[in-house]
């Protein structure tokens, strides 16, 4: 639901946007064109979203990336774990939702 969510209004934006299939592809994708914020969902089993964060970490040239996590505002222990992997913003799917345009548009 967010991924159609999210390539609908970047659409309607016009901008690009890429989507991971795994933690490999995600890296990949970022070391070979750097984006301007990396966004997860951290509810996601198939991309491990966490420790996507761990290994941007560890390679500087992926380190300064910015990164902001989706998550239900009730999962208080994944919110606090994704803060303490380097997620850079949490935010409730309700706030992620209504912020979507600014967002992607790197106003947020």
């Amino acid at each position: 639901m967010f991924t159609s969510k999210i390539k609908t209004t970047a659409g309607q934006l016009g901008v690009a946007v890429v989507f991971a299939r795994s933690s490999d592809s995600a890296l990949d994708q970022m070391r070979n064109s750097a984006p301007s914020l990396v966004i997860l969902d951290l509810n996601s089993a198939r991309t491990d979203p966490l420790g996507i964060v761990t290994a941007m970490k560890r390679e500087p040239a992926l380190a300064s990336i910015p990164t902001l996590g989706f998550v239900s505002h009730v999962q208080t222990d994944l919110i606090d774990a994704a803060r303490q992997a380097g997620v850079g913003d949490v935010m409730a799917r309700s706030a992620f939702t209504a912020r979507l345009p600014d967002i992607l548009l790197g106003r947020a």
